[in-house]
C-alpha cells in the first residue's frame, strides 16, 4: 500500500482547524502563588495579626519598631523557606517530565518517511507505528497489524490486537472503547507489528488529554497536619486571649487596689485620676498583647519549614522525590496504602522461574539440566520466538518479540547453541490461537511448539526423558499435578513440544507430538517488597494489592509478599467489589488485602470510601488511569517509570518504582510529626512558663518579671534557633512502631500535655522561688535592689529551658539518645548559651541585664539543671500508667 501522508499546505490547514497534539500544561503555581498560599497556614495567620497589632502599638510610642521587625522576620523566614524548597523540588519534577515528554515520531508526509517531535503532529497524519513505539495520538489504522499494551489507559494487562478498520465499518467518533478492534489511543505501547495509523484526534481531545484535563478540577482536602495546626492555632488564640486578658486584670488590679493597700478610700482617690488611670489601662492592654504575642509558637512555622525541606533532600537520595511538601507528613500518617503490583510490589518484568520435565521434575536453570533434554530445550527455545539475543561484547540483551517470548528466551540465553539447523517455516505466537511453532531442517529436521499447555499436552503421547530419549505417557496426571502447583505459585506455564511432521502453511503439524516439559514464568516478587511490606504493616498501615490480575494469581502473590496473614484477610474482585453497595464496602474495608481483576474505577472508590471513614488514604499508581485516584488519594505515589500525567497528579514520585522506597517515605513523614511534637514540647513549655510567670508575679509585687527585649529574645531568637535544632533529628526505625494518627488526632497527646504541663509548672514554681524568696534574693546583692535579681531570673528562665530541649528531644531516659546524628542540635544549643551569656554581661539597660558574679551564676545553673530530673521522673510515672506512649 502506497502511503503518502499530508502535504504542508495540508499540515497547516489541519493545524489551523483543529490543532495540534499538544496537551495543555497542568496549571503549575509559580514561586509568588505558592508564596501566597502558605500564607494561608493557620500558624502564620495568627502570627500576621499579632503584627498587625504590634505595628499599630508601634506607630502609637507604646512598643519599640524592633519588636515588629522580629516578628516580620519570622513570618517571612518560615514562609519563604517553605516556598523555596517546594518550588525548587517542581523544578526538579518539571524538568524530569520534559525530558520523559521528548518522544519523536516517524510519519509520512510529502510522500516519505520522516522523524517530528509528539507535539508537532496534527489529524490526518499518517503515522508509522512499529514494536516499541508509543502511540502519540487517538486514530484508526490504515495498514499493517499491531498488539498494543493499553494497561496505562484501562489498567488491563491484556495485549489488544488492532487491525485496519474495514471500508464498511462505521466509527463512533467519540467512542472511548479500548476494545475496539480498529482504534488506537495515544499514551498506548505497541508490543509487536508494524502498522501504519492516520490521526483522528490529537491534544487535549485524545482520551489521554481527557484523562490529564480532569485532574485540573479535583479539589484537595488539607493534609493532615493542617487540619491538626488548625486545631492547635484556635487552642492557642483562646490560651492567648484569655492569659492575655486575666494579665492585663491581674496588672490593672495590682496598681488599682494593691499599690493602694486595699484602701477603698485611696482606690477611689486613684481612679478620679483618669489621666493616670487611663495610662495604666493602656499600660494593661500592651501587657496582654505582649502575651498574646508570647503565646503564638512563631518558631513552629519555620520548624515545620526546616525540617520538611531537609528531609526532601534526604529522600531524594532514597529515590524519592516529594513534589509538594504536604505530602511527606501526610504519607507519615497513613492509615490504609493501595498499592499497584506490577512494578511496585513485583519486579514489572516477566521472568523464566522453572522448567519441568514430563515426570514434573523442577530445574531452575538451563545448566541444571543434564543430557540431550538440555539441547532440545534449548532448541525448541531459540528457534520458536520472534525475541531476539543481542550481543555487544560482553554485554547481553534481549529485543523484540513481547514480555513472555523474552522472558523465555532469557532462560536459555546464555548457552551456546549445539546443532546447525535452519528455519524453514513458522507459525507466529497468536493470543486466540494461543501457540506458536517453527519447523527446522539440517543435522535435525523437528518441529517445535510452544503453547498453553490445555492446548500442547493434549495432542503429546510421549515426553522426552533426560537422555532424550521418547518415553510413553502412561499417565499425564504428574505433569498436571506439577502445572496446578506452579499456577498456585502464581506462576504462569507454557508447554513445549515437539513433532516429526513439518508445518503445512497455518496449520499446526499432524500426528502425535513428544512433551519436552513445561516453562514457568512469573513477574517475581521484589524481595526488598516483602520486608518492606512487614515494616509497613507493622507500623499499623493496612496495605491493598490491586492487581488486574486473576484471583488466584493475585493470592499467591499476596502470600508471597506477606499481605494474607489472617483467616479473616479479604480478596475481591472487581465484580464482587461491584456488587457491595458503599456500606458494605466500609463494613469490609479495614479486612480487604487483595483486590483482583481491578478496574481504574475501583481505586477512585476505595480511595473515597477510606477517606469517608476519616482514614488517611495512600494510593500508588504509574498510569494515566490511575490519575484520578493519585489526585484524589491524601497522598499519591506515582512511579519514576510511569507516565507523565501519572506523575503530575502525585504528591510523591517513587523513582525507582520500589515499594521499599514507599516504606522510606513513611518514615521520613514519621520523623517530621515527632520532631514538630518535640519542638511543640519545647515552644510550648515556655510560653505556658512565661505566660503564668507574667500573670502571677504582678500579683505579688513585681509588675514586669521579663522585659519587653527579653521576651522578644525568649519568643523569637531562641524559638527560631531551636526550630533548627529540633528540624535535624534523624529517621529513627523505631518510629515504624508507632500507630498511624487518626487524621482529625489532636496534634498534642497526652503525653505531650503531661510534659508541657510539668515542666511550665516547674518553671512557675522555680520562677516564684527565685524571685520571692529571701534567701535568693539576699545571695543577689541586694543592696543594688532587684537589679541583680531581675538579671539572674532572665538567665535562670533562658538556661532552664536550654536544658530542657534535651528533655523535649526524646522520650527516652538517656536524653543523649542518638543526638550524635544531630550535630546541629549541640551546635544550636551551644550557640543560645553562648549568646545568653554575652547578653547578661553586655546586655545593659535594653535587656535589663547588668552582670551576675560566678556565684550567681552558680546558683542560676543549679537551679535550671533541676528541670532535668523533674522531667526523668514524669518520664518514669507516665511509663509505668501508660507503657506504650
Amino acid at each position: 500500500m502506497k502511503i503518502y501522508g499530508l502535504t504542508d499546505e495540508e499540515v497547516r490547514e489541519s493545524r489551523e482547524r483543529y490543532g495540534d497534539n499538544n496537551l495543555t500544561e497542568l496549571k503549575v503555581e509559580s514561586f509568588w502563588d505558592k508564596l501566597k498560599g502558605n500564607f494561608g497556614d493557620p500558624m502564620i495567620k495568627i502570627l500576621c495579626v499579632a503584627l498587625a497589632i504590634n505595628i499599630v502599638f508601634a506607630f502609637l510610642g507604646e512598643t519599640e519598631w524592633y519588636e515588629s521587625l522580629g516578628i516580620a522576620i519570622a513570618v517571612a523566614l518560615a514562609t519563604f523557606v517553605s516556598t523555596f524548597s517546594e518550588y525548587r523540588n517542581e523544578n526538579a519534577f518539571q524538568k524530569l517530565q520534559d525530558e520523559a515528554s521528548r518522544i519523536i515520531c516517524k510519519l509520512y508526509r510529502n510522500g516519505q518517511i520522516i522523524e517530528i517531535p509528539i507535539n508537532d503532529i496534527v489529524v490526518g497524519d499518517c503515522v508509522l507505528l512499529q514494536s516499541g513505539d508509543k502511540i502519540p495520538a487517538d486514530g484508526v489504522l490504515i495498514d499493517g497489524s499491531i498488539k498494543v499494551d493499553q494497561s496505562v489507559l484501562n489498567g488491563e494487562a491484556r495485549e489488544a490486537s488492532k487491525s485496519v478498520m474495514p471500508a464498511d465499518y462505521v466509527d463512533v467518533e467519540t467512542s472511548m472503547d479500548f476494545l475496539n478492534p480498529y482504534k488506537v489511543f495515544r499514551g498506548a505501547v505497541v508490543v509487536s507489528g508494524n502498522a501504519v495509523m492516520t490521526v483522528s484526534v490529537v491534544g487535549d481531545g485524545s482520551v489521554y488529554g481527557q484523562i490529564a484535563e480532569e485532574l485540573q478540577e479535583s479539589d484537595e482536602r488539607p493534609s493532615p497536619l493542617k487540619v491538626k495546626l488548625t486545631g492547635l492555632a484556635k487552642g492557642i488564640a483562646k490560651f492567648g486571649y484569655f492569659g492575655g486578658a486575666a494579665i492585663a486584670i491581674a496588672f490593672l488590679f495590682d496598681h488599682i487596689v494593691i499599690h493602694n493597700a486595699f484602701d477603698p478610700e485611696a482606690i477611689a482617690l486613684y481612679c478620679s485620676d483618669w489621666t493616670t488611670l487611663l495610662l495604666d489601662l493602656v499600660d494593661a492592654v500592651m501587657l496582654a498583647v505582649i502575651i498574646i504575642v508570647m503565646a503564638v509558637p512563631e518558631g513552629l512555622p519555620l520548624m515545620i519549614a526546616i525540617v520538611s525541606a531537609l528531609n526532601m533532600g534526604k529522600m531524594l537520595k532514597d529515590n524519592v522525590l516529594v513534589r509538594k511538601v504536604a505530602g511527606i507528613e501526610t504519607a507519615g500518617s497513613l492509615n490504609i496504602l493501595f498499592s499497584d503490583k506490577t512494578g511496585t510490589i513485583t519486579k514489572g518484568q516477566l521472568e523464566a522461574m522453572v522448567f519441568a520435565n514430563g515426570e514434573g521434575r523442577e530445574y531452575h536453570s538451563l545448566d541444571a539440566i543434564i543430557g540431550e533434554l538440555r539441547n532440545l530445550l534449548y532448541l525448541s527455545v531459540y528457534h520458536n520466538t520472534s525475541a531476539i539475543i543481542s550481543k555487544s561484547g560482553s554485554t547481553l540483551s534481549i529485543v523484540g518479540g513481547n514480555a513472555t517470548e523474552r522472558a523465555i528466551l532469557g532462560f536459555v540465553a546464555n548457552s551456546e547453541e549445539g546443532l546447525d539447523v535452519a528455519t524453514v517455516n513458522t507459525i507466529p505466537f497468536n493470543s486466540e490461537n494461543k501457540y506458536s511453532a517453527t519447523t527446522v531442517t539440517g543435522e535435525l529436521d523437528l518441529t517445535m511448539i510452544k503453547g498453553a499447555p490445555e492446548i500442547v499436552l493434549a495432542r503429546c503421547s510421549s515426553f522426552y526423558d533426560d537422555a532424550g530419549e521418547k518415553v510413553p505417557f502412561v499417565s499425564k496426571a504428574r505433569i498436571e499435578e506439577k502445572i496446578d502447583e506452579l499456577a498456585g505459585r502464581a506462576i504462569r506455564v507454557l508447554a513445549i513440544a515437539t513433532a516429526t511432521a513439518p508445518i503445512e502453511g497455518e496449520n499446526l503439524p499432524v500426528g502425535d507430538w513428544t512433551l519436552v516439559g513445561v516453562i514457568g514464568i512469573r513477574d517475581e516478587v521484589r524481595p526488598e517488597s516483602i520486608n518492606a511490606i512487614t515494616e509497613v504493616r507493622n507500623a499499623g498501615v493496612q496495605v491493598v494489592m490491586i492487581t488486574g490480575d486473576r484471583k488466584d494469581t493475585a493470592v499467591a502473590i499476596a502470600r508471597e509478599a506477606g499481605l494474607l496473614a489472617r483467616d479473616n484477610d479479604l480478596v475481591l474482585t472487581s465484580a464482587e467489589l461491584a456488587a457491595m453497595d458503599d456500606d458494605a464496602v466500609k463494613a469490609v474495608l479495614r479486612d480487604i488485602r487483595v483486590v483482583a481483576r481491578a478496574l481504574p474505577s475501583d481505586k477512585s472508590r476505595l480511595v473515597r470510601l477510606a477517606q469517608e471513614m476519616n482514614l488517611v488514604a495512600g494510593m500508588t499508581g504509574d498510569g494515566v488511569n490511575d490519575s484520578p485516584a493519585l489526585k484524589k488519594a491524601d497522598v499519591g505515589f506515582s512511579m519514576g517509570g510511569g507516565t507523565e500525567v501519572a506523575k503530575e497528579a502525585s504528591d510523591i514520585v517513587i523513582l525507582d518504582d520500589n515499594f521499599s522506597s514507599i516504606d522510606r517515605a513513611i518514615l521520613y513523614g514519621r520523623t517530621i510529626f515527632n520532631s514538630i511534637r518535640k519542638f511543640i514540647i519545647f515552644q510550648l513549655t515556655i510560653n505556658v512558663g512565661a505566660v503564668m510567670v507574667c500573670f502571677i508575679a504582678p500579683l505579688l509585687g513585681i509588675e514586669v518579671p521579663l522585659t519587653i527585649t527579653q521576651i522578644l529574645w525568649i519568643n523569637l531568637v531562641m524559638d527560631t534557633l531551636a526550630a533548627i535544632a529540633f528540624g535535624g533529628e534523624p529517621a529513627l526505625q523505631r518510629f515504624m512502631a508507632d500507630r498511624p494518627k487518626r487524621r482529625d488526632e489532636p496534634i498534642i497527646s497526652p503525653y505531650m500535655w503531661s510534659a508541657i504541663l510539668t515542666c511550665g509548672i516547674w518553671t512557675l514554681g522555680v520562677s516564684l522561688f527565685f524571685l520571692f524568696t529571701p534567701l535568693i534574693r539576699a545571695l543577689f546583692r541586694p543592696e543594688a535592689g532587684s537589679l541583680y535579681l531581675m538579671t539572674g531570673f532572665f538567665a535562670l528562665f533562658i538556661f532552664t529551658a536550654v536544658f530542657n530541649a534535651f528533655n523535649a528531644r526524646t522520650e527516652k531516659l538517656n536524653l543523649f539518645d542518638n543526638i550524635t546524628q544531630n550535630k546541629g542540635f549541640l551546635q544550636i544549643i551551644g550557640i543560645i548559651i553562648l549568646v545568653q551569656v554575652v547578653l547578661v554581661y553586655v546586655g545593659g539597660v535594653v535587656f535589663n541585664a547588668h552582670g551576675l558574679t560566678p556565684a550567681e551564676f552558680a546558683i542560676v545553673l543549679g537551679l535550671s539543671v533541676l528541670i532535668i530530673p523533674v522531667d526523668l521522673i514524669r518520664k518514669v510515672v507516665v511509663r509505668a500508667v501508660q507503657p506504650r506512649l
